[in-house]
């Protein structure tokens, strides 16, 4: 474990964590970018309010991914049966080949 520093929505928060502190500080410049999407809105905001924006931003994304990850899925498992099913049909006619 270590404790890391960082500045989130200009304030610094002291951390202790096992993640590395690059990826630590890679995370928090995710928060910022998406503090700084906001734009003047942002400066009006309570710390709290902001965070709860962010994390909800956050969150719809993570959502939407996962239902992305989901379609690919179902894609790759569908083309992987056609693949299957166009292999077994080249080896059956290739075993009925070898026995005529």
């Amino acid at each position: 474990m270590r404790t890391v520093t960082l500045e989130i929505g200009g304030s610094r928060y002291r951390m202790t964590t096992d993640s590395d502190e690059a990826h630590m500080r890679s995370l928090a410049e995710i928060v910022n970018e998406r503090i700084a999407q906001l734009g003047p809105a942002a400066k009006r905001a309570s710390k709290a309010q902001l965070m709860a924006v962010v994390a909800l931003s956050l969150a719809e994304e993570l959502q939407a991914r996962g239902g992305e990850q989901e379609g690919l899925r179902e894609r790759t498992s569908t083309m992987l049966a056609e693949a299957i099913g166009i292999i077994d049909g080249r080896l059956a006619a290739v075993a009925r080949d070898d026995s005529a």
